[in-house]
């Protein structure tokens, strides 16, 4: 029965790569062309929006929203949701109607096809080079101005399953003070179950999210950046370790 079962699993990933590749391949001609000026972003951010949104619904996912606050439109965030599935951006992409750009690896951009307008994109940055982490508060500076929002996957990583959350990196907290932004924390408590990064390993099911209230940086300098992190990591851990399904599919090792 098991080897059947990893069969299916097999086919189901290998359609999520099928589809993602040819989807890819049909938008570069529009993809090349919304990516050569950044004030044409807001209206590529919808053919992603849309994109991730189908690619979540031929996969089988449902997503029950629970957002304890409307984000106000026009207004730039920073996100900061916690990070178990290659799955994590689209969802958020699906659940922000207003532009988001990512910071992310550097090293994505050397995937064929994907990273082309994956650099064109994403502020790109390498954490073991400062002058690189210096370029990206400025990119950052200069897509806000735009009203546009700013997502950092905060661990830095998509942490091993037995781990419930991964210490956080400086960097969302440094940028959302320096511009002032305010930082809105998101459980994602069923990624990991359904579409983890293990192959043979997850299913189609509904996929549960908090979108928290905003934490508030207005007058924060950079001295308050360790306490800014540890409040938003710990809305993010306390929710996580009170969910018995996700505490479950962790086998309850807190680390």
């Amino acid at each position: 029965m098991e080897f059947f079962k990893n069969i299916l699993r097999l086919i189901w990933r290998v359609w999520f790569y099928v589809f993602f590749g040819i989807s890819l391949i049909v938008m570069m001609p529009v993809l090349f062309v919304l990516t050569i000026h950044e004030n044409q972003y807001p209206f590529l951010y919808k053919i992603i929006r849309w994109f991730s949104k189908t690619l979540i619904f031929v996969m089988g996912f449902r997503l029950k929203k629970e957002i304890l606050e409307p984000l106000d439109i026009g207004k730039s965030y920073m996100f900061c949701p916690n990070h178990s599935s290659m799955l994590d951006p689209f969802i958020l992409i699906s659940m922000v109607k207003n532009p988001i750009v990512f910071v992310g690896k550097a090293e994505l951009k050397k995937i064929p096809i994907f990273g082309f307008f994956y650099k064109r994109i994403c502020i790109l940055v390498d954490r073991s080079s400062q002058s690189s982490r210096k370029k990206v508060y400025l990119s950052a500076k200069r897509r806000l101005k735009n009203g546009t929002s700013v997502a950092i996957f905060p661990e830095g990583m998509v942490p091993t399953e037995d781990v419930i959350l991964s210490p956080f990196k400086n960097g969302a907290f440094s940028l959302a003070i320096e511009h002032q932004i305010p930082i809105i924390p998101a459980t994602y408590y069923d990624c990991k179950r359904f579409f983890s990064w293990t192959f043979f390993k997850g299913r189609p099911g509904k996929i549960r999210i908090k979108q928290h209230k905003p934490i508030y940086t207005k007058g924060l300098v950079k001295q308050d950046l360790k306490t800014i992190k540890e409040e938003v990591f710990g809305v993010l851990f306390n929710d996580l370790s009170k969910d018995s399904v996700y505490m479950k599919d962790t086998n309850r090792n807190i680390k």
